[in-house]
Formats: C-alpha cells, sequence, structure tokens
C-alpha cells in the first residue's frame, strides 16, 4: 500500500488494486485544510453573498475490505464560508462512530455495498452520513442514503457536533434527502427498511423536537432515495426498483427493476397520520432527485429528474440494464413534471425537456414547498460515473433552458450548484450560483461564483484551491441569517 502522506501517491492513495473509484479524480484527501482569503483569480466575491455552502461526498479513510462503490466512502464535508467578500474554505471527516471506530483499529472494520447489505452483524455495513447535507437551526444535517443517524455539524468549523436527539427519539433513522420548510424552519423526513411497515414520515420542529412520526404501509421492502414537501402536504415515493429477495435473504445487496409496476406517489399532510396517505399512479420509473413541488389549486405539482429506464432492441424496458445503470450510478435522467389532483383524482406527467441529461438539482432554498420558476441543475455524463460537466439554469414551468456553463465540457467536474439568494433580494433568481469545479486537463480546483440571473455570461468570480476536491454527492446553502441561530 502507498504511504498516505507521499504527495505522489495523493491520486491513488491505497494503491490501483481496488478499482478506478479511489483513483484519479476520486482519490480521497489524505488531510483536512482550513485557508482563509484563498487566491482570487477572476472577478470578485459579491459583498451580498453572505453564508455558507457545503458539499458532502464520500473520502474514505482506510483501504476497503473488498469491492468499493462511492456509496461507501467515509463522509466529508468541504465548506466555502462568504462574508462580506471574504472567504474561508474548510474541509473535515463526519466524525461518525464507523469512522471513529475505524481511527482507533487504525483499518476499516465494515464492508461495503458490493460486499454485504445493512443489518448483517458479520460483515457490517457502516453508516458513512456521505450523502447530504441539510441546514436546520444553525446547524447542518449530514445524512446518509440507505437511512442513518442525523450528525449534527457546525456549519462553520465542521466540527461534528453529535447526533440529532429528535431523530434517536423517532426510534428510526432518516434518508438522506429530508426537506427544510425554511419559512417554518420545520424538517420533514423519511426512512426507510427491510420490515413492516417498510417506511415512516416525520416531522422536526422549529425547536428541534420531533413533532410527528407515523408508519407508512408499503407492499414490501423498497429503495426511496427523495422526497418532496409543499406547504401543506409532503409526497413520499414507491418506486419500482427494490432489492432481488433471495440476495436479500443471503445478505447481498442486489436490486431489480420491475417494469410491470407503476411508479406511485403519496401525498400525505403534514401532520397526518399514516393510513390518511393518497396513493397516486405513473409510469414506472426510479426517481433519485426531486428539484421541488407546490400546490396549484386542487393540484400538487412536483418537477424531478426522471431516471429513464433503458431500452432492448424492441423498445421495450430492458429491467436489467436499468437496475444495473441504478447500481453504477449511471445516469440517464430527464426534466420531468408530475402533477396530482386531490380533489378529482386525476394524474397528468411530462417531460420538461428532453435536450439534457440534468440531474442533482436545487432552487432558491427559501421557496421550497413553494412555487418557483427555476431550477440549477448539471450535465450529468451518460458514461462516467459522477461527471458534471455544465452547470445550467431551467424554466421549471415550461422546461426551457435558460442557459449554462462550462470552462471545458470534456474536463470539468462541477459539484451540485446551489443557489444561493443575495442579501435584500428583489426576485426569486436575485442571488448567485456557488459550485465547486476541478478541470482535470489544467489540473485546477476552483469554487465558481455565478450571477443567477445569467449563468451563460460564466463565473464572475472564480476563487482557486490548492488540492482537489473528490468527486461527490450533494450541497446545501446556509445563508447568514440562518447561521446565526447557532
Amino acid at each position: 500500500m502507498n504511504d498516505r502522506t507521499d504527495p505522489q501517491h495523493l491520486d491513488a492513495p491505497f494503491g490501483d488494486e481496488y478499482g478506478p473509484l479511489l483513483t484519479g479524480v476520486y482519490a480521497p484527501l489524505t488531510e483536512e485544510y482550513a485557508l482563509e482569503d484563498p487566491k482570487l483569480t477572476k472577478g470578485r466575491i459579491p459583498s451580498d453573498l453572505n453564508g455558507v455552502y457545503l458539499r458532502a461526498g464520500p473520502n474514505a479513510r482506510y483501504a476497503p475490505n473488498g469491492r468499493y462503490h462511492p456509496f461507501d466512502g467515509d463522509g466529508m464535508v468541504h465548506a466555502a464560508h462568504f462574508r462580506s467578500g471574504r472567504l474561508t474554505y474548510r474541509n473535515r471527516w463526519v466524525q461518525t462512530d464507523g469512522f471513529k471506530e475505524e481511527v482507533a483499529a487504525g483499518k476499516s472494520t465494515h464492508y461495503g455495498i458490493r460486499e454485504t447489505l445493512k443489518g448483517r452483524s458479520d460483515r457490517r455495513l457502516k453508516d458513512t452520513a456521505n450523502t447530504d447535507l441539510v441546514g436546520h437551526r444553525g446547524r447542518a444535517l449530514a445524512l446518509w442514503y440507505m437511512s442513518g443517524d442525523a450528525y449534527e455539524i457546525d456549519p462553520i468549523t465542521l466540527e461534528t457536533l453529535g447526533k440529532s436527539q429528535a431523530i434517536c427519539q423517532s426510534g428510526g433513522k432518516i434518508s438522506a434527502h429530508a426537506k427544510v420548510d425554511e419559512i417554518t424552519e420545520e424538517v420533514l423526513f423519511f426512512d426507510y427498511g427491510n420490515d413492516a411497515p417498510y417506511m415512516h414520515y416525520g416531522v422536526v420542529g422549529a425547536d428541534g423536537a420531533l413533532r410527528h412520526h407515523v408508519p407508512i404501509d408499503l407492499p414490501g421492502p423498497r429503495l426511496p432515495h427523495d422526497m418532496a414537501v409543499t406547504e401543506h402536504w409532503s409526497i413520499l415515493h414507491d418506486l419500482p426498483l427494490f432489492h432481488d429477495h433471495e440476495a436479500m435473504v443471503l445478505g447481498r445487496h442486489k436490486i431489480d427493476f420491475h417494469p410491470e409496476l407503476k411508479s406511485r406517489f403519496g401525498v400525505i399532510g403534514r401532520y397526518a397520520p399514516g393510513e390518511s396517505i393518497r396513493w397516486f399512479d405513473f409510469s414506472p420509473c426510479y426517481l433519485y432527485h426531486v428539484v421541488n413541488a407546490w400546490e396549484d389549486g386542487d393540484w400538487v405539482v412536483m418537477v424531478g429528474c426522471r431516471y429513464m429506464p433503458a431500452l432492448d432492441a424492441q423498445g421495450g424496458i430492458d429491467a436489467h440494464r436499468t437496475a444495473k445503470d441504478v447500481a453504477e450510478l449511471v445516469m440517464r435522467a430527464r426534466l420531468w413534471e408530475w402533477k396530482m389532483n386531490l380533489r378529482t383524482g386525476e394524474t397528468a406527467e411530462r417531460m420538461l425537456n428532453g435536450q439534457h441529461n440534468a440531474e442533482f438539482p436545487t432552487c432558491n432554498g427559501r421557496l421550497t414547498g413553494r412555487k418557483t420558476r427555476y431550477g440549477y441543475l448539471i450535465d450529468h455524463s451518460e458514461t462516467v460515473t459522477l461527471k458534471w460537466s455544465a452547470v445550467r439554469k431551467y424554466n421549471l414551468f415550461t422546461g426551457e433552458d435558460l442557459g449554462g456553463w462550462s470552462d471545458d465540457p470534456q474536463h470539468s467536474w462541477y459539484s451540485e450548484p446551489c443557489f444561493a439568494q443575495a442579501d435584500h433580494p428583489s426576485a426569486e433568481d436575485h442571488g448567485y450560483v456557488v459550485a465547486f469545479q476541478w478541470n482535470d486537463a489544467l489540473k485546477r480546483q476552483t469554487l465558481d461564483v455565478f450571477d443567477a440571473r445569467n449563468l451563460a455570461r460564466g463565473p464572475i468570480a472564480q476563487v482557486e484551491l490548492p488540492h482537489r476536491l473528490p468527486a461527490g454527492f450533494h450541497a446545501c446553502w446556509i445563508k447568514a441569517d440562518r447561521l446565526a441561530r447557532r
């Protein structure tokens, strides 16, 4: 094994024997940094951009036991803290129980999803808290896609403060894509598992206390990834992709896609009992990520990135290939709209934009659950894992491509772009879009700041960092007034 401190091995800290997803652009960092006012190479940082941009992702501390998947890497948070034209960058590992156990042992003591299944005691799967971050009550919650603990993080110092007591009190866990209503400061969340009723839904209040937690009956174990919220409703997902039963009995992680089943979205009142949920049927698909949802008269509208099932030579759904693509993070998604009429039971769905493979979406977080015109997404490669070549803005009502930017479509690797509202905003899109970018041809890492009203103009500020950030997952923006609740 290579010496992790030797600079010549930073692109392959464990050597090459664990496959490409631990080398090159995916190679984990070996150090934690704190950089004050890193080198500004273009423009200037706007004085009305105040808050913190946080990005989560996998960053393995030790060589894995067996085959590696990006979902296995220890969670690391990268932070860009903006204040009155100045910037501080930091990165730190999330100090999960599993991470601390392995540091004490000096090696990996867990296994990854290619080797094991959640719930095994002989080959334990680690809650890495590496998938997403949400801001709540002046803190950030680091979350895991397979439903785990909510680790509270100081969004400025990145110190791990402990586990959310509200989630602990629920008696369950929380999936990665909880939603925060920034108007009420409530967290809406779900968890899922292999035991009946297979899903739970809950609400954490603005005071940090668990306010609601109810069972949601599903036909069997499922693998939902995201949810949506409106001002009065939450939307839960029951999708036709789930564990292969025989593999699950053997403790192995293998998934199947079932094109004979419908995709179902369940609408439930924010504080309603579980049995009140209403299910609406749509065409079979998988759905990793929602942009936003809102109410429009009797209709509940949800906009997201529909994972387009792979097709066979006859034009039918190739179930095996679809499941394999989902498992290996091969993305083929299109911006999509689903509508549910709460009075008549009618449904409607349509593709909003068929031109781009659009994924990892964000919108103005102040309007989560309210009608939003604009979304900010990345152009996702259909062949390269986690390669995001451009940042793009869409009209969520019409699907119109409102322009985007890439320094170098062939060599740029962007992170999830977040909308950062300007101080004293005058419109929904009055603010900035922030994203990290690695240019693999130039071997250059930057933090890019765009004018959200004109992404095609390119970065209005670009800061260069002295080290590469590994390809990662989700990000969030916490504005300064919400940070003040620390």
